[in-house]
């Protein structure tokens, strides 16, 4: 069964856990959202909160995927750029689909989501994403659509000795 997604969800408590145990239980699976696994709740809820902070603002849009079952299955934050010069696109964060979710084309399925939100948005003419490298997010990126723009070698350290090259990727809306 195909996944419900919401641009810009009511932020309740139910919400907001979700979204952290979504968050924890990618990250502890080995996705790159930001953290090294083990992580806890604890840990990410930082990051969770600087989000919220600027949902707050106006300068970031929630898009959270539920499953049948209500359960916050997936979720991709559009970010505003405040720089006058750049403000025809937005960036794409904390892309996430629950690992009991993946290989069902869920993580396809959120980004079209995305890509129609942001079509939805004045001015907005691309995305643009940033990835780690070595997990094959390129392909899966350029996949739906996206294209590599630039990458910086060694620019993620995920543990000392191992670098991952961080990886621009865009796609035009136009």
């Amino acid at each position: 069964m195909p996944l419900t997604f919401t641009l810009d969800p009511a932020m309740t408590p139910v919400l907001r856990d979700g979204v952290l145990d979504l968050w924890s239980d990618v990250s502890n699976a080995g996705g790159s959202v930001g953290f090294v696994p083990p992580v806890t709740r604890e840990e990410i809820r930082p990051e969770l909160v600087k989000h919220l902070a600027a949902m707050s603002e106006g300068r970031t849009r929630l898009l959270a995927g539920h499953d049948e079952d209500g359960q916050v299955a997936a979720t991709a934050f559009l970010t505003f750029n405040t720089h006058r010069l750049m403000r025809h696109w937005v960036w794409l964060y904390t892309v996430m689909v629950h690992p009991r979710h993946q290989g069902k084309g869920y993580g396809r399925d959120l980004l079209a989501a995305a890509a129609d939100a942001a079509r939805g948005l004045e001015g907005i003419e691309a995305i643009r994403l940033t990835c780690r490298g070595g997990h094959g997010l390129e392909r899966f990126y350029s996949s739906c659509g996206y294209k590599e723009v630039g990458r910086v070698p060694g620019a993620i350290r995920v543990a000392p000795g191992d670098e991952r090259d961080d990886v621009i990727m865009l796609l035009p809306l136009v």
